[in-house]
């Protein structure tokens, strides 16, 4: 059974977290070169796997005792606020152009930079930690991957007017806010629990 309040929770955490980051940046540069669906359907097929890898080892996680998960959970949350606020701001990065804008060669380009860009990102890790957190991997899966979409489909169509309107430093901080809460919490809970 899927949690709507879970699923809700990780959207808005993954969400907030991946906008500012660099592949939401690439995403938006593929997108303004090459045919938007294309793109889209590489970019989601390695966030889908990235997804499927953070839920499975945050899934393991849940083996350990609750208490040292939620101490656990509640540092990396900080520690995820902490580099949030810390990290310069990124600039596009370069991204090799396809020798066509055949389906295969675009998505395939936009599936790898996601996949070499992604592993062992903050979001991946979030991701695990929230499927440590909430014991539920398909609400959190369901979350993170809605989230990745979202956030690649923002960048691939409409990333510029968006970053006119709404300052990167701006999402950034309110990331590290909400990670911020989380961790608090979770640091919480595990002195009381």
């Amino acid at each position: 059974m899927i949690s709507l309040t879970v699923t809700a929770v990780v959207f808005g955490v993954v969400f907030l977290a991946e906008l500012p980051d660099k592949t939401a940046l690439a995403g938006l540069v593929l997108g303004t070169r090459y045919r938007a669906s294309y793109v889209f359907a590489g970019v989601a097929a390695a966030f889908a796997l990235h997804v499927a890898l953070a839920v499975a080892a945050g899934s393991v996680l849940t083996l350990l005792p609750q208490q040292l998960v939620h101490a656990l959970t509640g540092v990396l949350f900080l520690g995820g606020a902490a580099m949030l606020l810390l990290k310069k701001d990124e600039d596009e990065a370069e991204v090799r152009k396809p020798e066509n804008q055949s389906f295969w060669k675009v998505s395939g380009a936009g599936f790898m930079l996601i996949l070499v860009a992604e592993f062992g990102d903050l979001t991946q890790i979030m991701t695990a930690n929230l499927a440590a957190r909430y014991d539920d991997p398909l609400s959190v899966g369901l979350g993170a991957v809605l989230a990745l979409w979202a956030v690649a489909g923002i960048g691939i169509v409409g990333g510029k007017a968006l970053m006119k309107k709404v300052p990167l430093r701006l999402i950034t901080q309110i990331a590290a806010l909400v990670m911020l809460a989380l961790g608090v919490w979770s640091l919480w809970e595990a002195v009381t629990g």
